[in-house]
């Protein structure tokens, strides 16, 4: 071999090696990655979330919360100023009471509330917690004690019911079994549902609610079970 096949050998190999090293930096400049959201555009979509949720209209804070914007004020301002529900560092009252109703209306598991609202799962099931402490500290403020209609009543739809407390019904709330549980739950119309036994008194607040008896149970023996609780429904001789 003589030196000019030598030096010919030598120049395609650093020829080589450059077109190697131009092609790696290529690669390297073109690779896709997963760049991440800063935290001022992830507050931004946050706010979004909740402002097309609650503010957008009536119709779509009912549809995403079951009540409107009117009553869902009034719910946070309960939360807050009776219930001691406070903002965190991460999410603002609003915000935790969105996500909690959300949730309870549509049924809806904790990773769709994170994708909505771009939190992680762990603040989701924190602040739904939150807030359900926060409402069942609100039993005394929802469920009122009923009082007797009087001889003078003026209100033409109770003023024929002496000493009437109230009214009470029954209502089905369709629910998620585990399928060797649902055939308790169908109800009559073939839906998969537990009865809930609701009392209100003449204004129309809640003065006792029982959930979780089978969609399939008489709503006889439901108002039985609420007479013979401890703690249920109780209705002064005379009444």
């Amino acid at each position: 071999m003589d030196e000019h096949e030598l030096a010919s050998i030598v120049n395609a190999f650093i020829a080589s090696q450059r077109q190697l090293l131009l092609m790696l930096e290529l690669l390297k400049n073109d690779t896709k990655r997963i760049t991440h959201i800063p935290y001022e555009t992830r507050h931004r979509i946050r706010q979004l979330a909740y402002f097309r949720m609650i503010h957008g209209s009536n119709l779509v804070c009912r549809q995403s919360t079951r009540m409107d914007r009117r009553c869902f004020a009034i719910l946070c301002h309960l939360l807050r100023t009776i219930a001691g529900l406070t903002s965190t560092k991460v999410a603002d009252v609003e915000e935790m009471v969105a996500m909690f109703l959300h949730i309870l209306a549509h049924d809806v598991k904790n990773r769709v509330i994170q994708r909505e609202f771009m939190r992680s799962g762990e603040t989701v099931s924190r602040h739904f917690n939150m807030v359900l402490l926060a409402v069942i500290r609100l039993h005394q403020e929802l469920l009122k004690k009923p009082q007797p209609v009087l001889n003078d009543c003026l209100d033409q739809r109770w003023r024929w019911f002496e000493n009437c407390l109230g009214a009470l019904d029954g209502t089905y709330i369709k629910v998620n079994f585990p399928a060797s549980d649902r055939a308790r739950y169908r109800t009559r119309k073939r839906e998969v549902a537990t009865n809930v036994l609701g009392v209100c008194d003449t204004k129309g607040d809640f003065v006792y609610v029982l959930a979780s008896w089978e969609g399939s149970a008489a709503d006889s023996r439901i108002l039985r079970d609420a007479l013979s609780r401890p703690n249920g429904l109780k209705v002064p001789k005379g009444k």
